[in-house]
């Protein structure tokens, strides 16, 4: 069993429940198919938490969990840690929760927890059947009873007070700039951020829990705006992209290095879902950013969905990559330097300390 998180420290909660890291505290998204154990390990062991993805099959014996028990003991190695099982692992996991099969969470997902001890878990798109049920919460509940803490990703007020509601410790609030899967209907971290705290202070005042913003956040500019919002800390995805460790295709990583102004040159839509046949997956509250490539350009000309959906097959069949989708937030057009995980965290921490520092002299 995990230990049990103390919520009795009066100073920062987050460097006191991650004694590893340093502040301002970075977080590495758990992109699927991109993040790993040893992008979670370089990013933790840089002074931030990393995550590696868990993905949405609680099936037993499901391909997912199994994955993800590796990365985990590639983390517990990488962090220097394979000969002390007990001592926790300083990572957390990211699970998806829209898939039928999250009835077998308990049964499948927590043992694994369990025996890898990482210090959080990270709780993203839960199925509005499982929400109207009662399912999500008492998962949040399993968590917690095995000592972990909880994060839940959102992407506006009321689904922030339903993460609240549910027993969240850190509430992610990530904005429509994101790259990858998110609400459908959100705001950007401008408005989304402060809007939050605010609901939080007023209705879940004494609860200590604490407002982490994703969406657009690239570089030590971004997370200095973000901490003025009322952040207390950060996750990025789109920045790690590229790093050396990251599981990244060599097609992609080229495609993020090449592509400027983020804005006009990604689309947000449930489109993308359509196409790669997964949007059974992505329920109605959802949908994704991506690098604009030729599948979208061909559905705004008209071309029919199934046409679409044939023309990816035959591209994907011949070893044409150039027709597969590349999450990415609008910060893309800042991505230049495949720096590693570890450089990219402290170079962002440092320059947001200095961007800080800057600002104090303008009073």
């Amino acid at each position: 069993m995990a230990p049990r998180h103390h919520r009795d420290v009066p100073n920062n909660k987050l460097n006191s429940w991650f004694a590893n890291t340093k502040s301002p505290v970075i977080m590495s998204a758990p992109m699927l198919g991109v993040a790993n154990g040893a992008l979670a390990a370089a990013v933790s062991k840089a002074g931030g938490l990393g995550f590696i993805p868990g993905g949405l099959d609680f099936t037993p014996h499901s391909a997912q969990l199994a994955t993800l028990a590796d990365e985990l003991t590639t983390a517990r190695r990488l962090l220097g840690l394979a000969d002390r099982m007990l001592t926790p692992l300083p990572v957390g996991v990211g699970f998806i929760l829209s898939h039928a099969s999250l009835v077998h969470f308990e049964e499948t997902a927590i043992p694994l927890l369990q025996d890898h001890s990482p210090q959080a878990v990270w709780l993203f798109a839960p199925h509005p059947e499982h929400a109207v049920s009662g399912l999500v919460r008492r998962v949040v509940a399993a968590l917690k009873n095995s000592g972990f803490i909880v994060i839940f990703q959102v992407g506006n007020v009321a689904s922030a007070r339903q993460a609240a509601l549910d027993g969240a410790d850190i509430i992610v609030a990530q904005g429509a700039d994101a790259g990858g899967h998110q609400f459908a209907g959100g705001a950007g971290i401008v408005s989304l951020v402060p809007e939050v705290v605010s609901m939080l202070e007023r209705e879940f005042a004494g609860h200590g829990i604490v407002v982490a913003a994703a969406g657009g956040i690239v570089d030590g500019r971004g997370v200095a705006a973000a901490l003025a919002l009322g952040a207390e800390a950060v996750v990025m995805g789109t920045r790690f992209l590229i790093a050396p460790e990251a599981s990244t295709a060599e097609f992609q990583r080229k495609l993020v290095i090449e592509t400027e102004d983020g804005g006009p040159s990604t689309s947000k839509s449930s489109v993308h879902d359509d196409l790669y046949g997964v949007r059974a997956n992505w329920p109605s509250p959802y949908d994704g950013r991506a690098i604009i490539g030729e599948p979208w350009r061909d559905h705004l000309k008209g071309v029919p969905l199934e046409e679409n959906i044939k023309k990816n097959q035959e591209a994907k069949a011949a070893g044409d990559v150039t027709r597969l989708v590349t999450w990415a937030g609008t910060g893309v057009g800042l991505v230049k330097d495949a720096l590693p995980a570890g450089d990219i965290v402290r170079e962002v921490r440092e320059a947001a300390q200095q961007r800080i520092k800057q600002l104090q002299t303008l009073f």
